[in-house]
């Protein structure tokens, strides 16, 4: 019966995952993933002693450099262990900060010194200059067979797949239920049941507790943007897949979002405060609710915290359904036209791959940073580890995605945040909305 219960899990979870999607409809996950699956890759010998594999990783939280290049791994580390199991290859791994990431990658490509694999969350500015190769050349058959076709989906550009899926993870409310209960206030689901409850939060703890957080950097500008737009019926892109950044809808939504601010029931400096500053004050017991993923229980728990949390759907407008930000970061692999053997530097990658997304690897990394998992294979052991994870499940069905695979979502990620934070000091945002909109769809 266990063991029923936890394939049947794994059948929702990829019933699930396949509900998600943005809101242009992308090329059918069923039909996007199979025009690019790999062919069987022969046997060949083993990669040519001394391929060195650049890579960079993303910080994800404050375990993530101790897993990859500490003694995370139960006494040892990625790197080292990957060596052992892999002779032949050496990775030169570097994690990087996710504030710095970008900047460092788009150095590094200015000066023809791209990593061999980087992960990252975009990838679609990579496509039209060729630095990607196609995942088919180089990731084995039956490790792309394991992705949840959903996500693939996500990375398709022109039928061909660039990235492969890192790791996931879901938005949600999360809520501090003792200061909501205290301040007799009901969970909200309407933006106008938002308001009643800040206000009344506020008013009970004599503005010593922030009602709401809001995350207007440009670490999560974007999420912020999708939350409010998503819950009043706008978003990023209309049926059709073309931008529609300054709809009628999206405009509303951020001056919603804005107006939450002046009206003091958030956190002061949203231009500021990144979401590990808000999930800080909510560690702290300072913040009531928030809008983040679904790791939050792991850092507070890192952080010594023990606040009595629940989960619940983000608020909408009246008439309207909230959804949650599907976020979903990648593997991509640069060419490397330079390289004196191509094979075996695939084949490296390749075993990079395999080796990263094993159980007895990949469960560990997800399960220590709190995140949802890529690929089928991992879903029955993160279940038996933390069977509150079914819960995400819900959750996953209501998501929707960033349109990542746009190529201009780079400008349109940084032209939203820019809208939001000028409107934070009074600027106009159907005028920032507007000029947006022109940039990206001439």
């Amino acid at each position: 019966m266990k063991k029923f219960l936890a394939l049947l899990l794994a059948a929702v979870m990829v019933f699930a995952l396949a509900a998600c999607g943005q809101q242009a409809a992308p090329a059918p996950a069923a039909e996007a993933p199979a025009a690019e699956a790999p062919a069987e890759q022969p046997a060949e010998a083993p990669a040519d002693e001394g391929v060195t594999l650049d890579v960079i990783i993303c910080q994800y939280g404050p375990n993530t450099n101790e897993w990859f290049l500490g003694s995370g791994m139960n006494g040892t580390n990625f790197v080292d262990k990957f060596e052992s199991e892999n002779p032949g290859i050496k990775l030169n791994l570097e994690v990087i900060s996710w504030n710095d990431v970008h900047q460092v990658v788009d150095t590094r490509i200015a000066n023809n010194n791209a990593p061999d694999i980087l992960n990252i969350d975009t990838f679609s500015e990579f496509v039209p200059d060729g630095l990607l190769m196609p995942v088919k050349d180089y990731c084995p058959e039956d490790l792309y067979n394991d992705f949840f076709p959903a996500f693939i989906a996500e990375s398709v550009i022109d039928d061909t797949v660039w990235a492969v899926p890192d790791l996931a993870s879901a938005r949600a409310l999360f809520y501090n239920v003792d200061l909501l209960k205290d301040a007799g206030v009901e969970v909200p689901t309407t933006w106008a049941e938002l308001e009643d409850a800040c206000q009344a939060i506020l008013d009970y703890y004599n503005g010593e507790i922030y009602p709401w957080g809001i995350d207007m950097t440009t670490d999560e500008g974007q999420a912020c943007f999708a939350y409010y737009a998503w819950g009043n019926g706008g978003g990023f892109v209309d049926a059709d897949g073309n931008w529609a950044l300054n709809s009628p809808e999206n405009v509303e939504a951020v001056n919603f979002a804005v107006g939450l601010v002046n009206k003091g029931f958030t956190n002061p400096n949203p231009a500021t405060e990144t979401r590990y500053d808000l999930q800080d004050m909510f560690a702290a017991g300072k913040l009531a609710m928030l809008l983040t993923t679904n790791q939050l229980p792991t850092y507070v728990s890192d952080k010594g915290g023990s606040i009595n949390m629940a989960t619940a759907g983000i608020p909408a407008n009246e008439g309207k359904t909230g959804s949650s930000v599907g976020v979903m970061d990648r593997v991509m692999a640069f060419k490397d036209d330079s390289a004196p053997d191509q094979a075996a530097r695939n084949e490296a990658i390749g075993k990079f791959l395999k080796f990263f997304y094993d159980p007895e690897n990949y469960v560990g990394w997800v399960s220590m940073e709190g995140f949802l998992p890529a690929v089928n294979s991992a879903v029955e052991a993160l279940v038996a580890s933390d069977p509150s994870f079914g819960a995400w499940l819900d959750v996953l069905g209501s998501c929707q995605f960033y349109p990542a695979a746009k190529a201009e979502w780079a400008t349109v990620r940084q032209g939203v945040t820019t809208v939001e934070q000028n409107a934070l000091i009074g600027g106009d945002v159907q005028a920032g909305l507007d000029a947006l909109q022109a940039e990206v769809a001439g």
